[in-house]
């Protein structure tokens, strides 16, 4: 591990065999760009980062991997967009996202293999989210993965309720000539929905085992009740893939255990494939919404793994 000056921020780059993962801990705890160096000397950015001339408005940037803290998508409150009704019955302020992204962290430990950091929640993240809590995230980089994992402790005397999860911007297409439509995903899903502009999930068809990154019908689909805990990113022509895992072991996930795609256009550099803990808007639903009893700790574990024919 060392550290680099990137527009005037100190960052961390991990280098394990033909991986460098690039993060800045104290804002966001993000994870700014994975990429892969191959034995002919190309380079293929995993996760995907934008050239940019300024790290302010970090919540804005589209690229790495935002955490998504205390709650996923959009939150309303009686159709009134970014509030929620707090388990008192208390109306607070909820940003999309939560505040995590953008937050400040303290990192409390680093090694040869990852880090751990600990977010520092501000007067605006203590009127958002009231509670005494300890929210920490935690990576931990191989040769060709990452584990990532959310865990918040509960510091304060009643239940705290949480649903968060990942942004992740994974970089597609990852081969030259090739284009959205060479690309597959295979999301395990029973359900599938859309959230509507009043905070409500319309439920869809169930999805297909397979749909091409091409199709407008998987822009903004929330994918629930996943039969396996694992999903793919696969280029159809050479089978190289992207993997991700929720959770320890191979057991299906809790069945409101949320799977968002989403990209910005149809000429985005990415697309987003993103693991969270529930669908959007969960302390209204309650669909997705855990709670952490006191004194106890919960954890929201994810693993991404490149799987390629190419060395």
């Amino acid at each position: 591990m060392e550290s680099i000056t990137y527009l005037g921020e100190t960052l961390y780059k991990w280098t394990l065999g033909q991986s460098t993962f690039l993060v800045w801990p104290e804002k966001g705890a993000r994870l700014m760009n994975w990429n892969l160096t191959y034995a002919d000397g190309s380079v293929r950015d995993v996760v995907y980062w934008p050239e940019i001339d300024t790290l302010e408005n970090p919540g804005n940037i589209r690229g790495g991997n935002p955490i998504l803290f205390p709650f996923c998508g959009r939150s309303y409150a009686d159709n009134e967009l970014h509030q929620w009704i707090a388990p008192d019955g208390t109306r607070r302020p909820m940003p999309q996202h939560g505040f995590a992204q953008e937050g400040a962290f303290e990192l409390l430990s680093t090694n040869e293999r990852g880090f751990a950091a600990r977010l520092i929640p501000d007067a605006e993240a203590r009127k958002a989210y009231p509670y005494e809590y300890e929210f920490t995230v935690l990576y931990r980089f191989e040769t060709t993965v990452l584990y990532v994992e959310l865990r918040l402790k509960n510091l304060d005397k009643t239940p705290i309720p949480w649903s968060a999860g990942h942004h992740f911007y994974f970089t597609l297409p990852w081969s030259e000539g090739k284009t959205r439509k060479d690309y597959i995903a295979r999301i395990p899903a029973k359900e599938a929905c859309r959230h509507l502009s009043d905070g409500s999930l319309s439920p869809l068809e169930p999805p297909p085992r397979e749909t091409p990154f091409d199709s407008p019908e998987l822009v903004n689909r929330i994918h629930t009740h996943l039969k396996k805990n694992k999903i793919t990113v696969a280029e159809a022509s050479s089978g190289n893939s992207l993997v991700l895992r929720l959770g320890s072991d191979d057991r299906a996930p809790d069945p409101d255990t949320t799977i968002v795609t989403w990209t910005a256009s149809d000429d985005s550099p990415y697309y987003c494939v993103e693991p969270w803990m529930g669908p959007p808007n969960s302390p209204d639903h309650y669909r997705g919404l855990h709670w952490v009893e006191p004194g106890k700790t919960s954890s929201f574990l994810v693993e991404v793994a490149v799987k390629a024919n190419r060395t």
